[in-house]
C-alpha cells in the first residue's frame, strides 16, 4: 500500500530522517518507538505531505506521492491525529469532524454516513457534538482528533503520540476506539507513535524503533 524508499528530511539544516525505507500494508497495526526529537512526528508530517524531503520517494499504490501536496494525499482516504490535536475552538465538536469531508467535497449523506461510524468508534463524543472547541478538555481533544482522522483515513490511519496526557480511564477508552475501528475496518492501516512503548500495550501487530531518524523494522 503505502512505500517509503530511502526518505531523507532536513529541517532547519539538520538531517532528521535518515534513509527511512518501510513499507505500511493493509490490516496492520505498527507501533513507531522512540525518544522526544528521534524523528517520530516528522516521519508522519512527512507521510502526509506537510515536511518537504530532500530525497527519496514516497509511493501510494504504486504512484508517487514524493510531490502531492498535504490535501490531495488525505483523498487517498489518509487521516492523521497529530500530537497536539489542533481543534478549532470556535467551531463545534461536529463541524470539526465534518471538516476534512467537506473540503474534499464529499455529499451531505457520505458525511452523515462516516458520522454514524465514529460515533460506533468512539461513542463518548455522541453528547459532545453541539459542544464548542474550546470547550473540550486536553482528553476529550485527542478523542476528537482522532475521530476526525477516522473521518477521511478509511485505508490509512496515522495517530502521533495519542497517549500522552492521557488520564488512565480516557487512555482505556481510546484503545477500546482503536479495537472498534478495527473490527468495523478490518482493512485499515494503523500507525501509531509512542515514546514509552508501555502505553501501546497489545495494540500493535508490529514495533518499530526510530533512533536519530533511522527506523529498525523489528
Amino acid at each position: 500500500m503505502l512505500n517509503l524508499s530511502a526518505i531523507n528530511v532536513d529541517l532547519a539544516g539538520n538531517r532528521i530522517l535518515r534513509d527511512v525505507s518501510a513499507s505500511f500494508e493493509p490490516s496492520k497495526t505498527i507501533g513507531i518507538v522512540g525518544r522526544n526529537g528521534a524523528g517520530k512526528t516528522t516521519l508522519l508530517r512527512t507521510i502526509m505531505g506537510l515536511t518537504r524531503i530532500k530525497s527519496g520517494k514516497i509511493a501510494f499504490d504504486g504512484t508517487d506521492l514524493t510531490a502531492l501536496p498535504g490535501h490531495k494525499r488525505a483523498a487517498l482516504k489518509v487521516g492523521y491525529a497529530p500530537e497536539d490535536r489542533v481543534i478549532f475552538p470556535t467551531m463545534t465538536v461536529e463541524e470539526n469532524l465534518n471538516l476534512p469531508c467537506e473540503v474534499q467535497g464529499q455529499s451531505k449523506a457520505e458525511i452523515a454516513a462516516r458520522i454514524a461510524t465514529v460515533l460506533k468508534v468512539v461513542p463518548q463524543l455522541a453528547p459532545m457534538l453541539d459542544r464548542s472547541g474550546s470547550a473540550l478538555s486536553g482528553g476529550q481533544g485527542k478523542m476528537v482528533a482522532l475521530a476526525r482522522a477516522i473521518m477521511v483515513g478509511t485505508r490509512l490511519l496515522m495517530l502521533d503520540e495519542p497517549f500522552q496526557g492521557l488520564a488512565p480511564k480516557l487512555a482505556r477508552d481510546y484503545t477500546e476506539a482503536l479495537a472498534r475501528l478495527k473490527e468495523l475496518q478490518p482493512d485499515l492501516c494503523v500507525v501509531i507513535t509512542e515514546s514509552n512503548v508501555k502505553l501501546l500495550g497489545d495494540i500493535p501487530d508490529q514495533i518499530w524503533t526510530i533512533e536519530r531518524g533511522s527506523i529498525t523494522l523489528n
